[in-house]
This record gives structure tokens, sequence and C-alpha cells, in this order.
């Protein structure tokens, strides 16, 4: 089960790769939402132009066992919402002053974390930390932005001593993927989850007997099928910088949830090599 689950913001992500029967009940729920906890199923089937069966697909789609349930939880995500701002995602627009950009993008970062909170999987998280407990080598596979979370993956896990490395490009990747083997976690970040280079070197990955970790949008994609544990990020529906801006934000929480897990379970190991990193940093630092 998700963190803080809200099915609204699972189906808000999902709504695009969903059946196109599927995608009318998720966009008549989303334009509707309040009036949704007082519809029976036969009733939401009218209004949405579909079937009672289409509806019940719909709900199991979601990860719910029958109607009832579905409706609870769309109840429990109103009143969640009523306990916030009600502030949406807000994008760049010209002539921005700022003190608008500083909160635009300062809300849709929080935002992001938020909402992320709500589409991971915490038995996900568990597996992910253990796979990275015992695994001998850690490598981390991301394009531009993506890149960058991988980088700073890189960073904190060579702090605790893991033996780990961050490929950026393409050519790197596929070099990287081909020498791993089992016993090795492959990280693969995305938030489309489409990305070619990406998806190519988690087959090879796979092939050699690799755990493969996604770190990629709630949605259906190529990656989140193909991944043996998904960690699903939530991130604006905005058209210019800000959407990429919050699923950087969303994926730099991951990796620190995914470190902080590992670091917390082996704290008697670990607190010797954050100790020695920090003194040697902070030693550069005094001269």
């Amino acid at each position: 089960m998700a963190i803080n689950d809200n099915v609204l913001i699972k189906i808000r992500d999902r709504k695009d790769s969903l059946t196109p029967v599927e995608r009318l009940v998720a966009e008549y729920i989303l334009a509707n939402k309040e009036e949704i906890p007082h519809l029976s199923i036969k009733s939401l089937a009218q209004a949405s132009k579909t079937s009672d069966a289409s509806v019940l697909r719909f709900c199991k789609t979601m990860g719910y066992n029958g109607y009832r349930s579905f409706i609870v939880s769309i109840s429990a995500s109103l009143g969640s919402m009523d306990d916030e701002s009600g502030e949406q995602y807000t994008d760049i627009q010209p002539g921005d002053d700022l003190g608008t950009i500083i909160s635009n993008v300062s809300r849709n970062n929080m935002r992001s974390i938020e909402d992320t909170l709500s589409v991971i999987d915490r038995g996900a998280v568990e597996k992910a930390v253990q796979a990275l407990r015992i695994s001998k080598r850690i490598v981390f596979f991301g394009i531009g932005a993506s890149g960058l979370v991988c980088q700073d993956a890189e960073q904190k896990f060579t702090r605790i001593n893991k033996i780990c490395h961050a490929y950026t490009d393409g050519h790197s990747q596929l070099t990287a993927s081909t020498l791993l083997e089992k016993g090795d976690v492959a990280i693969f970040i995305s938030n489309s989850g489409e990305t070619p280079e990406v998806l190519e070197a988690l087959d090879i990955a796979r092939k050699n007997g690799a755990k493969v970790i996604a770190i990629t949008k709630y949605n259906k994609s190529e990656l989140s099928e193909r991944a043996h544990i998904l960690l699903s990020i939530s991130t604006p529906e905005i058209s210019i910088r800000s959407g990429a801006m919050g699923s950087r934000i969303a994926m730099l929480t991951i990796i620190d949830i995914l470190f902080a897990g590992v670091a917390s379970a082996d704290y008697g190991q670990v607190k010797k090599y954050l100790a020695k990193t920090h003194n040697i940093i902070a030693g550069k630092r005094r001269k």
C-alpha cells in the first residue's frame, strides 16, 4: 500500500495509460470529485457513459477489490484535499515577479513530494532497501536530469562504502549493464519510463541476473513493467519546466529514502564510514 494513499492522485497520473473505456470513468471522476461518493456503481456507469462492468474493471485496475472499497478511498482522498490549501501546481508564466516565482517553485516541489508519498509503495521500498543492503555492487542508470539524480545517489552510497557508480550516457550504460551479474543491483531512473537507452541497458541487466529497481512516474510504462521492484513518483501535469523540476525533486527524495533506509538498518557498520568521510571533508575545509 502507498505510504500516504490518495486514489485521486493515482487516477490523475494513470489516466493516460488506461483503456479508452476506463479513461472515460477516470475523466468523469476527476471532473466531478465531490459527487462520486454519493453515486452507486450504476449511476457512475451512466454518468460516464460506460457500464457497470467497466466501472468495476476500472476499480480493479486502480487496485481495489470492489466498488465499495474504492468509494471509501475516494472519500478519504477528498477529506485529505480539504485539509490542504487547495493550491495546484503552477507553471512558469511570462512576467512573473520574483516573489511569485519563489512561492510557485517551492510549492510545486513540496507538492511533488507529497503526491509521491501517495503513490510509492512501502512494501516496494522495503524490498529495495533489503536488496541494496545485500548487494555486491550498485549501478545507477539515467539520462539528462535523471542522470543528475544518479550522480547524487552515487555520492551518497559511496559515503557508506558501497561499491557503486552512475552511468549517464547511452554508450557507457550499455557497457556497464553488460558487466553486471547476479548479486548486483541496477537502479534505472526515468520520469517517462520510456527512455530508449535506459530500456536497452535494463534488458541487458536483467539477462545478466542483476536485481532491477525502477524509479519512474506512476503510470504504465516499459520501465515500470520490466523492473523487479517499482518505486513510483508523482509529478505535476504542467507544460514547461516546473514539471521537470518537480520530478527531479521527487526522484531525489526517493534516493534519500533508500540511502537513509540502508544507513539506518546497517548503522553499526556504516557510522564509521560516515564519520571518516565527514572528517576528511571537514579537514580539507579547515586547511
